[in-house]
Parts: C-alpha cells; sequence; structure tokens
C-alpha cells in the first residue's frame, strides 16, 4: 500500500508544476462556460423548459469546472507502451494495474481541484440566471460529493481499459477518440442528460458515463432526491467494481502475450 501511496503523491507533485496549463485552462473552460450558459438562456426565452434554468446554468458549470477529469489521460503510459520502456515498469513488486491507477487518479484529482475551485468561486459570483446555485440541501451536497469520488474511481477504471486497448494497437489515439466522444456525449458534457427526452434518460443514466458527473450534479441541484441517493452511488459503485475487475482481467491478458517494441 505504501508504494502506491508513494505513486499517488509522485504523480499529484508532479500534475502540481503546471501552474501555466492550469491557468490556461481556466480561462478556457470559463469562456465556453460562458457560451453555454448563453445558449440555453436564449432557448429558455424561447420556449421555456420543466427544468428550471438555474439547474442548468449549474450543470454546466459544474461539468466545465471537473471537465479535467473526463478527459485527463498518462501520457508517459502511452510513450512506454509505444517505446517499450513499460518492460522496466513489469520489474516492479507491484501490481502494474493499480500502480498505473493510482497514477490517473492523482492526476484527475488534482488537475480537476486545481482548476475547478478558481471556476466555482468565479460561477458563484455572477448574476442570477448565469452562475451556480447553492446546494438543494445539506444532505444532497454531501451525497454529492460522495458521487463525484465514485465517479472518479469509475472514470479511471474506463481510463485503465482504454490503456489496455493500446498495449494490444499500440496507438491509442483511434480507441482513445472513439471513447471521448461516447463520454462527452453520454456524460451530459455537450448536452445535459437532463434534457435527453424521458425515455432516453432512463438508460443513458444506467450507463458508467452518466456515473462520471451527471449523478453527482443531479445530486446537488436536487433533480434527485437525497433519498434516492443510497441506490444512485449503489449503481456507481456496482460500475466501479465491474470496470475494475474487466480492466484487471485485460491487463493481465496484455501481460502473458505482451511484445515489447523498442531497442
Amino acid at each position: 500500500m505504501r508504494a502506491y501511496l508513494s505513486a499517488f503523491r509522485m504523480r499529484r507533485k508532479m500534475e502540481l508544476q503546471y501552474r501555466g496549463a492550469v491557468l490556461g485552462g481556466v480561462i478556457c473552460q470559463v469562456f465556453f462556460g460562458l457560451i453555454l450558459v448563453a445558449i440555453y438562456r436564449a432557448m429558455y426565452t424561447g420556449k421555456p423548459q420543466e427544468i428550471p434554468l438555474s439547474h442548468i446554468t449549474s450543470y454546466v458549470w459544474l461539468q466545465q469546472a471537473f471537465f479535467r477529469m473526463l478527459l485527463a489521460s498518462d501520457p508517459e503510459l502511452t510513450d512506454k507502451i509505444r517505446t517499450g520502456s513499460i518492460a522496466y515498469d513489469l520489474c516492479r513488486p507491484l501490481d502494474l494495474y493499480g500502480f498505473y491507477y493510482v497514477r490517473i487518479m492523482a492526476q484527475k484529482m488534482t488537475g480537476s481541484l486545481l482548476r475547478a475551485v478558481p471556476m466555482l468561486v468565479f460561477a458563484f459570483l455572477l448574476p442570477e440566471g448565469w452562475g451556480l446555485m447553492l446546494p438543494a440541501s445539506a444532505a444532497g451536497f454531501a451525497w454529492s460529493v460522495a458521487g463525484l469520488f465514485l465517479g472518479l474511481l469509475c472514470v479511471c477504471a474506463l481510463e485503465n481499459i482504454t490503456m489496455g486497448f493500446t498495449m494490444r494497437t499500440l496507438d491509442a489515439r483511434g480507441m482513445q477518440a472513439l471513447l471521448n466522444l461516447l463520454m462527452m456525449i453520454l456524460a451530459g458534457n455537450i448536452l445535459p442528460l437532463t434534457l435527453f427526452p424521458d425515455s432516453w434518460q432512463r438508460v443513458i443514466t444506467l450507463l458508467p458515463y452518466a456515473q462520471l458527473l451527471d449523478a453527482p450534479i443531479r445530486l446537488y441541484t436536487g433533480d434527485t432526491p437525497p433519498s434516492s441517493a443510497p441506490g444512485i452511488l449503489l449503481i456507481q459503485g456496482i460500475w466501479v467494481l465491474l470496470l475494475t475487475g474487466v480492466g484487471i482481467l485485460f491487463w493481465r491478458a496484455n501481460q502473458k502475450r505482451l511484445e515489447i517494441q523498442g531497442g
């Protein structure tokens, strides 16, 4: 366990070095957040929806604040697979899947928090109808934090499955582009899942992508009442176990037939 904690701390310290990238990411996400809010405000002016506008603007800001959690990947692992340097990691006296799982967790968690804190402060200061609403309830906020942590575990498991495909193909671009597109759509980043037809929501809210940010945000805004939170967290936990189990089996199968590339 100490080895995994050390790997987590080292990756976290590495992520803290890129302050310029953090500033650029905050500016970029604030810009896109304002554009999306303006679009939804115009849409609500033309045709008001059942869901309050404040819930939609809050959904947008929370999605933008934790955008880094969705798409961050470990380029070092990709390079190691491509060049054959992963052979050195195979000599480590620890599980390779767990080692890179905690690394990607540290990267996503640290990068998200560095960007989310200033963005959420900015969103709270915006006028009503533009910014971020307060949590619907204290219980909803507590459940949303727990849901966000489970969403982090889920997205790390998905990332390691992507890396498992990279071990087979040696090129992450194709599979990563496909999975990122699915994630952007089905996690609610392009269009809030609360605006999808009810018949669609019954299906997409059960998929693993909806557990990343959509489920915690619904708990925050009150669209999902606190009484339903245990069921939501149970679904998230099941997906974490399933995806982690698939990833471990995938990595072990790859290690048995791994061909080291490079000189």
